[in-house]
């Protein structure tokens, strides 16, 4: 493991840390089983600066973040502090709140231990040792203003203010900007130039690559909880060093789909559309047997772009046309249009969990297409999806309760409901969400036997890898705009990482 400047020279402070630098960890291991969740990780915070900490999903970022705080105790490694950062330690903001919205500011700001006089809370001593840091980051609520009365961009800048009032020598923000609009974004960039300004190391753990590029001095990446990039100044990288250091090499896509011939009739088309807060003159196309992803960082918008496809979103501006019909005005005329969505949270959106196999998978056909006759039997109605249970594999009878059967085939039983009503249109939204790789395996195969019977699919996932696996292009999403399109020997996943991350962030 390399850092740039730990050899230069720089004298230790006698704790055996060099001068400037506030915390080291070297070699820290965390195992749970035979994972190893951290693998000899090591990282410095130094004084008036700003340390990336980036990674995929499962990378060790949290762990990594638990061990410094002293919340986890690693298996082996050392974890040292500066003679004059051990007063201060380290202050963590989570990325989600830990406030209390039913009670005031100042409530909030002083959740424990706060100063008394007589016995009683001293209101007057919370306020004034509140206030300069509250001035700091650009606030002047009311002490006594309900914390759920604020914008979330001032709540997330009151949990920092709680967090500087213990007057750390490290302060950890874990993903702060995740669910922040870009002006707030850009006030709490700011914020961070002040507090390094005062000498706080700051350990910024974010997954939006051109942040990186705004606000660090250094950045460390971390993949399958060891170090791949430490320490590595801000100048001496771009977004594509790290995005290689974050997934490993780019190789080559494999044998992509042969798309549908150019020119074919459009089944999505969307043009000027506009979601107030959400989507800005978005315009798309997707053709009967093609496979479109749409892809972007939280937030980015492409969402958005599934939900007015299915009709359970309102536009304020632009043309939207399905399957001909024009713009679905509800979910039930989407489906009506021939719409199929298959939902990221099965268990909440996609099925009824305490119902049989043939009720799940009969209940879009039957209720809102009137398929099946007046009063069909349970045994007709059981017996009528027999070939599509047969398509996808499905292990479970037709009078097997849902909920008894595995995740990955009570995504199949989700997929059965909409394959059932003979969709032109399929909108995926992370279709293989917590299914194994054999079922996942099985959903891509029904994705392409779906395109190449004619039907048009849009599809969005979580996992960059999926997208590169199943579709012909994707459309890339940054703040409620298609910025690009990946497509044919560029769409891998690396590929598609670094379009998604070059001009990502809130």
């Amino acid at each position: 493991m390399t850092y740039d400047g730990v050899a230069d020279g720089r004298p230790a402070d006698g704790d055996g840390v060099a001068r400037g630098d506030l915390l080291v960890a070297e070699g820290l291991v965390k195992a749970y089983g035979g994972v190893r969740a951290l693998d000899g990780v090591g990282i410095r915070l130094r004084a008036g600066e700003v340390h990336a900490l980036v990674g995929e999903n499962g990378a060790g970022k949290s762990t990594l973040v638990r061990v410094l705080s002293g919340t986890l105790a690693p298996d082996e490694g050392s974890l040292r502090f500066a003679r004059e950062a051990r007063a201060g330690g380290i202050a963590v903001v989570s990325q989600e709140l830990s406030l209390f919205p039913d009670l005031s500011v100042r409530e909030n700001l002083f959740p424990h231990h706060p100063p008394r006089r007589f016995g009683l809370l001293d209101r007057g001593a919370m306020d004034r040792a509140a206030r300069p840091v509250l001035a700091e980051l650009g606030l002047d609520p009311a002490p006594g203003t309900l914390l759920g009365e604020l914008p979330l961009a001032e709540q997330q800048l009151t949990e920092i203010a709680r967090a500087l009032l213990r007057r750390p020598s490290v302060l950890v923000l874990d993903e702060p900007t995740s669910a922040l609009p870009a002006a707030a974004v850009d006030r709490l960039e700011g914020v961070l130039r002040t507090l390094t300004g005062r000498g706080i190391a700051i350990l910024y753990v974010t997954h939006f690559l051109a942040e990186v590029m705004r606000v660090a001095h250094r950045v460390t990446v971390l993949r399958d909880g060891r170090v791949t990039l430490a320490g590595a100044r801000r100048e001496d990288v771009g977004v594509p060093d790290l995005v290689t250091a974050m997934l490993g090499g780019a190789p080559p896509r494999q044998v992509p789909r042969t798309p549908v011939a150019a020119g074919g009739p459009a089944a999505v088309e969307l043009s000027g559309v506009c979601v107030p807060g959400r989507l800005a003159d978005v315009s798309l196309a997707v053709r009967a047997g093609e496979v479109v992803g749409v892809a972007g960082l939280q937030g980015a918008g492409h969402a958005a772009a599934l939900e007015v496809v299915c009709g359970r979103t309102d536009v304020s501006a632009g043309r939207v046309d399905v399957a001909g019909r024009g713009r679905p005005r509800s979910l039930r005329d989407a489906v009506r249009a021939g719409v199929a969505f298959v939902p990221s949270d099965r268990k909440r959106h996609g099925l009824m969990t305490d119902r049989t196999v043939w009720e799940n998978a009969t209940a879009v056909s039957r209720l809102a297409l009137g398929r099946g006759g007046l009063l069909p039997s349970r045994a007709e109605l059981a017996g009528s999806i027999q070939n599509v249970t047969a398509r996808l594999r499905l292990r479970g009878g037709p009078y097997d309760v849902v909920n008894r059967l595995s995740g990955g085939n009570q995504q199949k039983v989700v997929f059965a409901k909409w394959l059932a009503t003979d969709p032109r249109v399929v909108v995926l939204d992370d279709p293989t969400r917590g299914v194994d790789v054999g079922v996942r395996s099985e959903m891509h195969r029904i994705i392409g036997e779906l395109a190449a019977g004619g039907a048009a699919v849009l599809v969005a996932s979580t996992d960059p890898a999926e997208l590169t696996e199943v579709c012909d292009r994707v459309l890339v999403f940054v703040r409620g705009r298609v910025v690009g399109e990946v497509g044919g020997t560029e769409l891998t996943e690396h590929g598609l990482a670094v379009a998604i991350q070059a001009e990502g962030g809130p």
